[in-house]
């Protein structure tokens, strides 16, 4: 018979790992500036549906000809898109014009889709990829405690600690919880 506290441990556990992989599936939780909402795209329409049949042609070889081929709807969506597309082919300085052409809370929800697109690219462990893709993210969101976690374990991977430090000490500053997530950053401070 398990002992209540590995009980409690295992049920923890499962929950932390439960959120995480729910945490892929949808839109980040993050802080939003001036008490506005989050993107949220839950259906295959519009914008999204774009990027979903674009999505195999956003690479380094084939980007360019798939934009001019498939322009990105209009708006901040369509931008958000197009920059994240930009963004996963390692054309960090065209998404950044991309989301620089938008104006007031349009950037902030445009970079809040690049982050959705490019989370999975940190996750993965690709630090080359997710680090000015997440910089990019927190320059348009600078208060994105995932962006921020995740631009800063990027440089520290990628042996540059004086870039990621001040990624990571903002991420403290900003992300309200105290679990594993502040003990990475933190243990990563410590190096």
């Amino acid at each position: 018979m398990l002992r209540p506290a590995f009980r409690i441990t295992a049920v923890t556990v499962a929950g932390i790992v439960l959120i995480l992989y729910l945490d892929g599936q949808s839109e980040p939780v993050a802080l939003t500036p001036h008490g506005s909402q989050a993107p949220a795209f839950a259906s295959a329409t519009g914008a999204a549906g774009w990027f979903q049949g674009v999505r195999p042609r956003c690479n380094a070889v084939e980007v360019e000809t798939a934009l001019r081929s498939t322009p990105a709807p209009t708006g901040w969506e369509g931008r958000g898109f197009e920059a994240a597309c930009l963004a996963l082919a390692g054309r960090t300085e065209a998404a950044r014009t991309r989301i620089a052409g938008l104006s007031g809370d349009e950037r902030w929800r445009a970079a809040g889709i690049v982050f959705d697109v490019g989370h999975p690219v940190a996750d993965a462990g690709d630090d080359v990829s997710a680090a000015p893709i997440m910089e990019l993210v927190v320059e348009f969101w600078p208060n994105h405690y995932m962006a921020l976690y995740h631009a800063g374990a990027a440089r520290m991977a990628l042996g540059e600690p004086d870039a990621a430090r001040p990624l990571l000490e903002a991420f403290l500053r900003e992300y309200p919880g105290q679990d594993g997530w502040t003990r990475s950053a933190e243990r990563m401070l410590e190096r």
